[in-house]
């Protein structure tokens, strides 16, 4: 299992140290201009100054020199109220999801006494309901005020994230409704209409565990696409809880659909397990989703059980414990595919 699980959001909170502080500024992940900054590949801008806030850096956060994890990071000119835009290239793209599981991380990090007073869909560079707005008062015990944004465009996910005392709240979003307000795209029709995920109840799921059929073969292609619903078009529901030495996760399915795909969204940076049905009409195909990466499996005769999928995270499961082949993506959209045989 990759090591990067909170990664992103653990960048975003920490106020007081650098952000991806060994990243070095990579060329080809941004393009400056005399009054705008651009993620080159996503083709996503934005100013240098907005609101109160202006550019300090930009860089890469991982996976240095391939353009698929970039950040920029804005300050106000006492350093008390920050913003970082993420624009990164997961291979399990769904702002909804980037949503859910970054409120979950906040909730969790800032402790009980932190109120999340907004969280909706809103407009982002002049349209509608094309990204989701959120907003987080008294966290850390009171103390700050959090904010986020999420878009999806093309293959790409934009989180823009704003934290700064309670006292210069009003100021902490306007900086967030400023940078989704002035985000320009160079392709606007790649904006992907999203609203906040919906949970329903689900029928009990079997717990039985599943059986390894195959591994993935030498004749492998790209990874397929995991046939489930984004952006909260539809309902989700969780079929499971999953305990791991890292802490819990929920396996979840699509609101009346007991053949379709289930997903276990692991953190906030794009780190997704997903059992799809697999396209031979027989059991279900494990990929691990990931910025810019999807690790290829085996295909089980069902859905595994939660101490599978436990396992599987805690890297116990003899067979899983290692994946068949791995797809790298780069910011251009070229797929690579590497057999474990050909691995080092």
């Amino acid at each position: 299992m990759p090591k990067r699980a909170l990664f992103l959001f653990t960048a975003a909170l920490c106020l007081a140290a650098p952000i991806a502080a060994q990243a070095e500024d990579a060329p080809e992940a941004w393009t400056p201009t005399d009054s705008s900054i651009r993620a080159t590949a996503a083709g996503i801008s934005l100013p240098h100054s907005i609101a109160t806030l202006s550019l300090t850096k930009s860089g890469e956060a991982s996976n240095g020199g391939r353009g698929v994890d970039n950040y920029a990071q804005y300050v106000s000119q006492d350093g008390a109220v920050q913003a970082t835009l993420y624009v990164y290239l997961p291979t399990y793209a769904d702002a909804s999801l980037a949503a859910h599981m970054t409120d979950k991380a906040v909730m969790e990090r800032f402790g009980p006494k932190t109120r999340r007073t907004a969280y909706a869909s809103a407009p982002v560079a002049g349209q509608a309901d094309r990204a989701i707005r959120a907003v987080y008062d008294d966290a850390a015990d009171g103390a700050l005020t959090t904010a986020a944004g999420f878009v999806h465009a093309g293959r790409w996910i934009a989180k823009i994230r704003v934290t700064g005392p309670t006292d210069r709240r009003a100021e902490v979003l306007a900086g967030l409704d400023a940078m989704l307000a002035q985000m320009t795209l160079d392709d606007p029709a790649s904006l992907h209409a999203t609203a906040p995920a919906r949970f329903d109840a689900c029928p009990v799921a079997a717990s039985k565990d599943a059986r390894l059929t195959r591994t993935t073969g030498s004749g492998e292609a790209v990874p397929q696409e995991v046939r489930m619903p984004r952006e909260g078009k539809d309902a989700l529901c969780v079929r499971g809880s999953v305990t791991t030495a890292q802490g819990s996760y929920d396996m979840l399915q699509q609101v009346g659909r007991t053949d379709g795909a289930i997903i276990v969204p692991v953190d906030d940076s794009g780190t997704v397990l997903a059992f799809d049905p697999a396209t031979s009409g027989t059991g279900y195909k494990l990929s691990i989703h990931m910025v810019g990466q999807t690790d290829l499996y085996g295909t089980y005769d069902r859905v595994p059980s939660p101490r599978q999928v436990a396992a599987i995270l805690d890297g116990d499961d003899p067979h899983t414990a290692k994946a068949s082949a791995t797809a790298a993506y780069t910011a251009t959209g070229e797929v690579t595919l590497v057999q474990a045989n050909q691995m080092r």
